[in-house]
């Protein structure tokens, strides 16, 4: 049976639907937003917490990633002539370096780095990764020369960065190399001028702060730290032109006579001014691979030896400022052998009997040595200490020697007897050339100076009287004018010249070589009124030719005439010196005997 449930009267179909769902609630985004509003609730108290807990250590942190502080290179100082050329001075070059850990990351670009470096590849990749772990520099090419620079820009290799530095350039190399030295890579000085006046050519470099991008470029400056000061210059008492001529002449003579070096000095005979110092051998203080080894060796203010017969004026003239001879004295020499106890002093012959002024002039070591021996031994070092032998020359130079001159008490007759002839005594170049002023200043010695200053007093030494020294110019003169002279070969035409010439034996162990000298000439000009000292040193000439009259004396002269010429001197005697061939022959054959 179906059982029915009856109809409703007036329900349609909708009534038996379900009803509706309610309308839903907001919830969802109140719950966004309060979630939002957490979030920046604690950004803001975080912010607030680093500002104000944590706000100078993250200042110092930032600073330290993008802050630097940059030097800013100076140029050194320049050095220059007595007339202001430049002898030394600094060119801004480019220094390439690479922070091998951030180039790690650009490793393929590494072979066309070494090929624009002129490097290894393979040696340049295994560096680089040795030091990557633990190295943030590395120096690739210290001053590159612009077109390298310019190839290694081009690459645009991560890590690798320039820095702006300064390289010494020397313009005269070898002629002025031992006057100027040199610095090294870092611009110190090493040797010479650069050495002796680094203080002052240095200069200071500024300091600054600086923001930096990720890649090392400046974005803002920040802070002046300290303000750069650049070297001041110095200016030498060096005459170039006369530089220049002195060292080809030197060069010159070194490789005639096969010599193992030689030295040449050119002071004022007033001021004590150096206008010319060259050695040989030299070198270019350009080229580093040439910055060692004994070519570099300042031999005009280093190098000691015994100045032979150049000393002879200096005995003679303590002679007769003590009394004990004229120069009308009579002096006999013969037979040309003079025995002192157990020793000898020989001439090369037998000169006879000669007066003080022929002493000098036929340079007779016995004839000295007699004038010596009656001669007061205070008086004698009172003279040759007076001279300057013993001390340095007073011209600053680096590493200038102080010679070596004994005390009177120590003097035995033999000792004072080869003293007077220039043994037992050890000089440099400079002391030689500085003792021959006080025959050009009436008795004066000059100091040297190797930096120009117009204001600079000039300081002399009383060593002898005027009578005396204007006597000693007058023998001194006979020995190059006089036919018979040592020093003919270092004739002027046109002036009056005086000097003496020297060959003196070179010390070994145990005593002294038979067949090795330095050859020697000392000399100034003109008479009349003296304006150059130049003294020449030629080591060990191996040619046929060793004596000082033959390998020096003719070196003078062609650094003496250039010098009087390029400074105008006005010539003091109104006729000049024989030169037939027959005073030529006879030269020769007095320099042989001598």
């Amino acid at each position: 049976m179906r059982i029915t449930q009856p109809k409703r009267p007036g329900v349609g179909v909708q009534a038996l639907l379900p009803p509706p769902d309610p309308p839903r609630s907001g919830w969802r985004p109140r719950l966004v937003l309060a979630v939002l509003v957490l979030c920046a609730a604690a950004l803001l108290g975080r912010a607030g917490h680093l500002q104000m807990g944590q706000g100078q250590f993250l200042q110092d942190q930032g600073a330290a990633r993008h802050v630097r502080t940059v030097a800013s290179p100076v140029p050194r100082g320049v050095i220059r002539d007595r007339h202001g050329t430049p002898l030394a001075l600094s060119t801004a070059v480019e220094t390439i370096w690479i922070d091998p850990h951030e180039a790690i990351h650009a490793r393929d670009r590494w072979p066309r780095l070494a090929a624009a470096l002129g490097l290894d590849p393979s040696r340049l990749e295994q560096r680089l990764l040795e030091r990557s772990t633990h190295s943030f520099f590395e120096y690739l090419r210290r001053h590159a020369d612009p077109e390298t620079a310019e190839r290694v820009r081009a690459l645009a290799v991560p890590g690798v960065y320039f820095e702006r530095e300064f390289r010494r350039y020397y313009p005269e190399a070898e002629a002025t190399a031992h006057v100027v030295g040199f610095t090294d890579i870092d611009g110190a000085g090493q040797e010479g001028a650069e050495l002796g006046h680094d203080s002052l050519l240095l200069g200071v470099a500024g300091k600054k702060k600086v923001i930096q991008d990720r890649l090392g470029r400046s974005v803002e400056d920040v802070e002046n730290v300290r303000t750069a000061r650049p070297g001041r210059d110095v200016r030498l008492t060096i005459d170039l032109r006369i530089q220049s001529l002195a060292y080809r002449a030197l060069k010159a003579a070194v490789r005639r006579h096969d010599a193992l070096g030689g030295s040449l000095v050119v002071i004022d005979a007033r001021t004590g001014d150096v206008y010319a110092l060259v050695n040989q051998p030299s070198y270019n203080p350009n080229d580093p691979s040439q910055r060692s080894g004994p070519s570099t060796r300042n031999r005009a203010v280093t190098d000691l030896f015994e100045p032979g017969s150049t000393v002879k004026p200096f005995a003679v003239a303590a002679a007769l400022e003590a009394g004990a001879v004229r120069a009308n004295t009579v002096v006999g020499t013969s037979p040309g052998i003079m025995r002192i106890g157990r020793r000898v002093v020989r001439d090369r012959r037998d000169l006879g009997d000669l007066d003080v002024t022929s002493v000098l002039k036929l340079s007779s070591n016995v004839g000295v040595s007699r004038i010596t021996l009656g001669t007061p031994p205070e008086a004698l070092w009172e003279v040759f200490s007076g001279a300057g032998f013993g001390n340095a020359s007073g011209s600053g130079a680096v590493g200038e020697s102080d010679g070596v001159l004994k005390r009177s008490r120590r003097f035995g007759d033999f000792e004072r007897a080869t003293l007077s002839y220039g043994y037992g005594l050890s000089v440099t170049a400079v002391q030689l050339a500085r003792a021959y002023t006080l025959f050009a200043n009436e008795g004066k010695r000059v100091d040297m100076r190797l930096v120009h200053d117009e204001a600079a007093r000039v300081v002399t030494h009383p060593v002898i009287s005027p009578d005396t020294a204007r006597g000693m110019l007058g023998m001194l003169e006979a020995v190059v004018e006089a036919k018979d002279g040592t020093g003919r070969r270092a004739r002027i035409p046109g002036y009056r010249v005086a000097g003496k010439t020297g060959t003196s034996r070179k010390a070994i162990a145990g005593g002294y070589a038979k067949r090795r000298y330095v050859s020697l000439f000392v000399g100034l000009a003109p008479v009349s009124d003296p304006r150059f000292v130049v003294a020449v040193i030629i080591d060990e000439p191996r040619g046929e030719q060793y004596y000082g009259g033959a390998v020096a004396a003719p070196v003078f002269r062609s650094v003496m005439s250039d010098a009087l010429r390029l400074h105008a001197v006005p010539p003091d005697s109104l006729h000049a010196p024989p030169r037939d061939a027959a005073s030529e022959n006879y030269a020769m054959v007095q320099d042989h005997r001598r």
